[in-house]
């Protein structure tokens, strides 16, 4: 199994003031799996398949119609390109239904009629609101395809003319708007920048008040997700400090689709660099990101992790933010959650933390970290299980020497030594490094014979010495390594590992041998 080099590896780790002993990883593009930008997550694009509830807005003031009347593509295209209000609005309507088939859309045929033009100009009907109404829910529906179909509602001008929609006097056509324009962003950055430049911004936040119908603010929320979403390039810095202060308003809603969005908009808020995750830790709103961790609602949990995750890859004094704000009380929760994905996400915001100063892994050890941490690498979610490793290892590399001893004391070793079993060649490096560290402490405390029998008790010598046959060139390396510095001499028979009260093995020294 291919092995990331050493400097691969380090460009996985966040401080780099550090040496390569250490330490925060920060998620790039080699470690995709835990935040995948897939519908299940967080939804792109939209497409709008509701009838009943929309088709009575179809002719505000009027009764509603009885029936859509089905058109064949041609009549269609005729009709629209006609001049007879009645037929183009029969047309739009025939369009808009065959859009909102659940499946199957006939969303390219439509685009192949070549009508995207004209139902752009619909919008600008101003006189003729269920006109416009019908050609913004056509186009949303079109732009919630594939780059391709997008790229043909924004080509055909709709950008600047759904923007002026969104002061529409009518709200059914500017919440369409939203709609559409959130489809539009979603599509990735070109588009998101596009709008912004439009200077969607302003008239898209002036729709956030009080009085807004909770679906409508859905939809803003959502819109305003996308436009935070995306790097290469990131959102602009301008347009994310507009709209930061209306995301931490709307994270306050009691709405949990609400909060779901404008948490996941935080989220990708944080994703970068350390000067965009100090712009959302200025705001203030890492104590309602560890409020929301407690929620009983996996869509509102799930995104605000993922932000106070983002927050701990950054400098020791963001994370430090992050655990002012609360984050360590509500980790053990988290690390022993039932849902997989969830302890995955937790564990490696603990790796993070882990990697920072002795002081902030003491903040681990007094919050009761150790013991879910141990839980996790015996019996958690094998990716669940690879983060809590590198908590291991950021926590041995960082720690002090009594840190390491607790850590030891915790009943660390026996999972972590069976992790050697599995077949993931980059996760038995880790350990074996961790392992290595481990034998570095031991011998400043002149315990090496003690821990030797430790791991010997544990099983962890027949484990490391059957790596000794891996297939993997730097597993064969590293496990050899430690076999001939710390297995090949003479065995001592009156050293035996003692158990404490507990029966945890006990590793203990001399206090005034404690430092290195």
């Amino acid at each position: 199994m291919p092995v990331m080099n050493e400097h691969e590896r380090m460009k996985k780790f966040k401080n780099k003031g550090k040496d390569a002993a250490a330490l925060r990883r920060q998620r790039i593009e080699t470690s995709v799996e835990l935040r995948k930008a897939r519908k299940d997550e967080q939804i792109l694009k939209r497409r709008s398949i509701l009838f009943s509830l929309t088709d009575e807005m179809l002719s505000p003031g009027e009764d509603k119609r009885d029936e859509i009347i089905q058109m064949s593509l041609e009549e269609i295209v005729e009709a629209v390109n006609g001049s007879d209000a009645e037929l183009q609005l029969q047309a739009t309507q025939a369009t808009r239904k065959m859009l909102s088939r659940q499946n199957n859309p006939p969303i390219n045929q439509i685009i192949e009629l070549g009508i995207i033009p004209r139902l752009v100009e619909f919008l600008t009907y101003a006189d003729n609101a269920p006109l416009q109404f019908e050609a913004a829910w056509a186009l949303t529906n079109i732009a919630s395809g594939t780059s391709d179909n997008t790229r043909a509602v924004v080509e055909g001008g709709a950008i600047p003319v759904f923007i002026s929609l969104l002061s529409s006097p009518h709200m059914y056509i500017s919440e369409q708007s939203v709609w559409a324009l959130g489809n539009i962003a979603g599509d990735g950055p070109l588009y998101r920048d596009a709008l912004i430049n439009c200077n969607v911004i302003p008239p898209l936040l002036a729709l956030v008040s009080p009085v807004t119908p909770i679906g409508f603010l859905r939809n803003i929320a959502w819109t305003l997700s996308n436009l935070c979403r995306n790097k290469n390039p990131y959102p602009p810095l301008d347009a994310v400090k507009k709209i930061l202060p209306v995301l931490i308003c709307l994270m306050e809603h009691e709405d949990k689709d609400v909060i779901s969005d404008s948490c996941w908009a935080v989220s990708y808020l944080t994703d970068g660099s350390n000067d965009r995750i100090q712009i959302v830790v200025e705001t203030g709103v890492l104590p309602r990101l560890v409020e929301l961790l407690a929620s009983p609602e996996l869509i509102v949990m799930t995104p605000a992790l993922r932000a106070i995750g983002n927050v701990v890859t950054g400098t020791d004094e963001q994370t430090q933010a992050a655990i002012d704000a609360g984050i360590l009380v509500v980790l053990p929760h988290l690390l022993r959650h039932a849902k997989p994905t969830i302890q995955k996400e937790a564990a490696w915001a603990l790796s993070n933390i882990a990697a920072g100063p002795c002081q902030q892994i003491q903040q681990l050890i007094t919050c009761g970290l150790l013991p879910p941490l141990v839980e996790l690498l015996d019996k958690g979610d094998f990716k669940a299980q690879k983060e809590a490793v590198w908590a291991v290892a950021n926590f041995m590399t960082g720690g002090t020497v009594e840190q390491v001893v607790e850590l030891v004391r915790s009943g660390v070793l026996k999972p972590l030594l069976n992790l050697l079993l599995i077949k993931d060649s980059k996760t038995i490096l880790v350990i074996l490094d961790t392992i290595s560290n481990l034998f570095l402490a031991a011998e400043k405390l002149g315990e090496t014979d003690r821990l030797c029998l430790l791991m010997e008790e544990l099983d962890g010598l027949e484990k490391i010495e059957a790596l000794q046959t891996h297939e993997n060139n730097m597993v064969y390396r590293a496990a050899l390594n430690i076999m001939e510095k710390y297995f090949s001499g003479e065995e001592n028979p009156d050293l035996q590992p003692g158990t404490g009260q507990d029966g945890l093995y006990d590793f203990s020294v001399k206090k005034q041998d404690f430092n290195f």
